[in-house]
């Protein structure tokens, strides 16, 4: 299995990780604190939403440099490989 080599890739997924994480420490405050579960639930919704959304960006990444290292030619930079992949990831993100 690849891993990530894109510098710029792993520091967006790294990100948002890292906001998601952030949001999961809220979620615990909030429990402590004795916070009413709607507040709560709706901030889990937000972090699961974060996290399909990073699985997505992930799963992207993964198919270009697949696709490069299959082709010998670099995906990223090209208008077409750029406007495919984008409406790949919409379509990713419309399924969950």
């Amino acid at each position: 299995m690849a891993a990530l080599n894109n510098d710029k890739s792993r520091t967006d997924i790294l990100n948002r990780l890292k906001r998601a994480e952030g949001q999961l420490r809220g979620i615990q405050r909030m429990i402590e604190e004795g916070e009413s579960c709607l507040p709560i639930a709706t901030q889990m919704a937000a972090v699961r939403k974060a996290l399909d959304s990073t699985y997505v960006r992930m799963t992207m990444c993964f198919m270009e440099q697949q696709l490069q290292d299959k082709l010998g030619t670099p995906t990223e930079g090209s208008p077409e490989m750029d406007d495919m992949f984008g409406e790949i990831e919409k379509l990713l993100g419309k399924i969950r």
